[in-house]
């Protein structure tokens, strides 16, 4: 059984900057693609940068440029930079890991990340 673990989030002002982690239990981590998501209230649940076992990048247009993805797989974890953060940022924010065949689909509880003045 996987369990992830996220932390990192909570208020910032706009412009400001959070790092979240995600810690993974489970083996062969380093196999998984490992991502972020996030869910603003009356929203549906959008990926937000995901990153693959060849560390492979992907992100939503939205956070191109502010947002950066990494992983660590000697600590299995996850991380997720975000700078230059702005209001439309708030929300929650889940870890993902899931393997290429499908079979392994885990998320975590997430972290509130809210961007206010």
């Amino acid at each position: 059984q996987v369990q992830l673990v996220e932390s990192g989030g909570g208020l910032v002002q706009p412009g400001g900057s959070l790092r979240l982690s995600c810690a993974a239990s489970g083996s062969l981590f380093s196999t998984k693609i490992m991502g972020w998501y996030r869910q603003a209230p009356g929203k549906e649940r959008e990926l937000v940068a995901v990153i693959t076992s060849d560390y492979s990048t992907n992100y939503a247009d939205s956070v191109k440029g502010r947002f950066t993805i990494s992983r660590d797989n000697v600590k299995k974890a996850v991380y997720l930079q975000m700078n230059s953060l702005k209001p439309e940022d708030t929300a929650v924010y889940y870890c993902n890991l899931r393997s290429r065949s499908g079979l392994d689909d885990y998320w975590g509880q997430g972290t509130q990340v809210t961007v206010s003045s």
